[in-house]
């Protein structure tokens, strides 16, 4: 465990260093974290470039789909392993180019509990779950939402339809984290993603430094 943290400690310098902003995407399998992160990338204003490490148990497909909507992407397959680690990203980074990357996003592997204790170097945890997994995520995974410096409601378009109770998931997530902004999005409509990629952008390095 300080093995990793020590490497995440390198991981983030060294993305300092280059002013790159990294944001490690958490959410259970099949809540849009592929989806928003290209449509958030299409989204981001002139000049600010990004690049995504994708990780999955096995496969390429979501790198794939990245890397079809025009934007850099590596994959990492951990074999087995429910989270990434530190030294799967110091990995990445080596094939990444950081010169000429503003914002990296890490797509974690599908799972709300394994990723929420292990750092990678990342500078934001933002976590993603839809309105068809239900409104009690935030109290059934409790470490993952307190840790997150942004939370997003993913497949907000269809929250009318499900019985998806919004007051419910906003207070249980409070009870947690009192001050990550929560974003209600449908990255399909393109509804509410502006204001979630606003306050990304507000959050770059360049801007950190201003």
């Amino acid at each position: 465990m300080a093995a990793g943290r020590q490497i995440a400690d390198e991981n983030r310098k060294r993305l300092d260093e280059a002013g790159v902003l990294a944001v490690n995407v958490m959410a259970s399998p099949g809540a849009g974290k592929t989806t928003l992160i290209v449509e958030t990338a299409r989204r981001l204003a002139p000049g600010l470039r990004s690049a995504v490490v994708e990780g999955d148990v096995a496969g390429d497909i979501d790198a794939t789909l990245v890397e079809e909507a025009g934007f850099a992407a590596v994959q990492i397959n951990t074999g087995g392993a429910c989270h990434l680690r530190a030294d799967m990203l110091t990995a990445a980074l080596e094939e990444i180019d950081l010169s000429a990357t503003d914002i990296l996003f890490i797509e974690n592997v599908g799972n709300l509990v394994c990723p929420a204790g292990v750092p990678l170097g990342e500078h934001l945890r933002v976590v993603v779950s839809s309105t068809p997994e239900g409104d009690d995520k935030p109290v059934k995974y409790p470490a993952v939402f307190r840790t997150a410096e942004a939370v997003v409601i993913s497949k907000w378009d269809v929250a009318p339809f499900i019985g998806f109770d919004d007051a419910r998931y906003e207070a249980g997530l409070r009870k947690l984290n009192g001050v990550a902004p929560l974003f209600r999005l449908s990255a399909r409509t393109g509804g509410g993603v502006d204001a979630w990629v606003d306050w990304l952008q507000s959050q770059t390095i360049r801007d950190r430094r201003g």
